[in-house]
């Protein structure tokens, strides 16, 4: 009886972490979108493999001039997208550490990522994917086996 009180609530808990991870999905689309449509989105991402994760948004105009820039950071699916003042109107290719000193580390690493970001596609390049976790990767590679192997088999048919 207790095995089953435990499962209900693990299960309980798991729907619950999905329906509001599922709003901070819908919050996070809707800030990008809306400094979209103000112009370029510099995105920066710093993981906490412990800590709480960080994701910076900075909106800059055809000149790097930065019209606004926002950051998420939390441990939680409750976490929220913040006004970051202190960098609206800074040039993105100015960013440096004396401007970013008074913030925390991983806040600083995301901004980094932004900056670094920009200033590849800018100059033509593309920015990589960051690696999946060892589950996904596992999972992608499994997946593509059996579809590799049903398009041997349809092709010797």
């Amino acid at each position: 009886m207790l095995f089953i009180i435990l499962m209900i609530f693990i299960g309980g808990a798991f729907i619950l972490q999905i329906f509001l991870g599922y709003f901070q999905v819908k919050h996070l689309s809707g800030v990008f979108v809306r400094m979209r449509r103000k112009g370029k989105v510099a995105i920066g991402k710093k993981k906490g493999h412990f800590k709480s994760g960080t994701i910076v948004f900075l909106a800059v105009d055809s000149k790097g001039n930065i019209l606004e820039a926002k950051k998420m950071q939390g441990v939680t699916i409750l976490a929220r997208f913040r006004t970051l003042k202190e960098l609206a109107g800074e040039n993105i290719m100015n960013i440096n550490a004396f401007k970013v000193g008074q913030y925390n580390k991983l806040l600083k690493l995301a901004i980094d990522d932004a900056v670094k970001n920009y200033r590849t596609v800018v100059q033509g390049g593309t920015v990589e994917e960051a690696a999946g976790t060892p589950l996904s990767t596992a999972w992608i590679g499994i997946r593509s086996l059996f579809m590799n192997r049903g398009r041997s088999n349809n092709q010797k048919g």
